[in-house]
């Protein structure tokens, strides 16, 4: 199953890669797409879980990583106070 890194740049300007053990992230990602912390939140959380099922319905269990990167994910939105901010979606690789 391919993997794919996905860049964030965050509101404070810091880029961070980020993992999907599926290209089903493309389904919810593109380059360039400039969402709100609220957006992102619950579109990195319906990605993952995809992904992650695509893991469990190919090996028969679900994907550790991608839960990994989903509270990466959440505890990096956890250190902004305003769900407002932007984010960016910078690559896909």
């Amino acid at each position: 199953m391919p993997e794919m890194n996905f860049h964030v740049r965050w509101p404070d300007g810091s880029v961070e890669p980020c993992y999907s053990p599926s290209t089903v992230i493309r389904d919810y990602f593109s380059p360039g797409d400039q969402m709100s912390l609220a957006e992102f939140r619950q579109r990195s959380q319906q990605a993952l879980t995809a992904a992650s099922d695509r893991v469990s319905a190919k090996y028969g269990f679900h994907c550790s990583s991608a839960a990994d990167q989903l509270r990466q994910i959440q505890k990096r939105l956890a250190s902004f106070s305003d769900d407002s901010q932007q984010i960016t979606i910078l690559k896909m690789e």
